[in-house]
């Protein structure tokens, strides 16, 4: 039996949380310093702010993963709970209905039953998780998982403009934490591009788009309030 080829969809319960919290840490460190730091405050506000951005950040992260991510869990094993007990009250109805759904996908009415038989004598609610209620392995909800991925992606993120907020310039803090910032998450979109095996160029538009939007919105409120003050 050869063995199983090792492909990009195999990474995207854990890739999508750590890209996500990685960038997130980043941006939201990163962004939080230069609206800091444009209302004028010192080294020791800046590294304040960005140790408690760092990690308020990461738990937020962790615990929204976990609670979104155990939603779609909850709901995936009921659909499970209902189609196993669909099946002891109705095994030839949900026979038939795997029967359709091969024929839609293009088997003759004989292969199809022939095929819906086979995976129903192998593991019926198997079969019927993956191809009527699209659940699978592979894809299926990892609370767990997505949170400690995304919590310590977020961390690993918000160290470069913690870094940054201890060691770069003050009279330059805006332009230290723009550009540490941008070159870290070009970094972040060239990794994730490879992992993901998408396209490396579009990725880094976007995020250079996004994270520059992102900082001057933040470095506008910290002039307002810089000015206010």
């Amino acid at each position: 039996m050869p063995p199983l080829e090792d492909h990009y969809i195999d990474r995207s319960n854990w890739l999508r949380a750590a890209v996500l919290g990685a960038n997130d840490g980043i941006l939201s460190t990163a962004s939080l310093v230069v609206g800091v730091a444009a209302a004028g405050t010192g080294r020791e506000g800046l590294l304040l702010a960005a140790v408690a951005g760092v990690v308020a950040g990461a738990f937020s992260m962790a615990a929204g993963e976990y609670v979104s991510v155990s939603s779609q869990s909850d709901l995936e094993e009921a659909d499970l709970k209902r189609e196993a007990d669909e099946l002891l009250a109705s095994p030839e109805g949900e026979l038939a209905e795997l029967v359709d759904i091969y024929m839609r996908r293009g088997l003759r009415p004989g292969t199809a039953r022939a095929v819906a038989e086979e995976l129903t004598a192998h593991n019926a609610l198997e079969a019927h998780a993956r191809d009527e209620l699209g659940i699978q392995d592979l894809t299926q909800a990892r609370p767990l998982q997505a949170a400690f991925a995304s919590g310590s992606a977020f961390l690993g993120g918000g160290v470069l403009p913690l870094l940054i907020a201890g060691v770069g310039p003050l009279e330059h803090m805006i332009w230290a934490q723009y550009v540490a910032a941008i070159l870290g998450l070009v970094l972040l979109g060239v990794v994730s591009a490879r992992a993901g095996g998408i396209r490396v160029g579009r990725t880094i538009l976007k995020i250079v788009f996004w994270g520059t939007l992102a900082m001057a919105a933040s470095a506008g409120v910290g002039y307002a309030f810089g000015v206010a003050l």
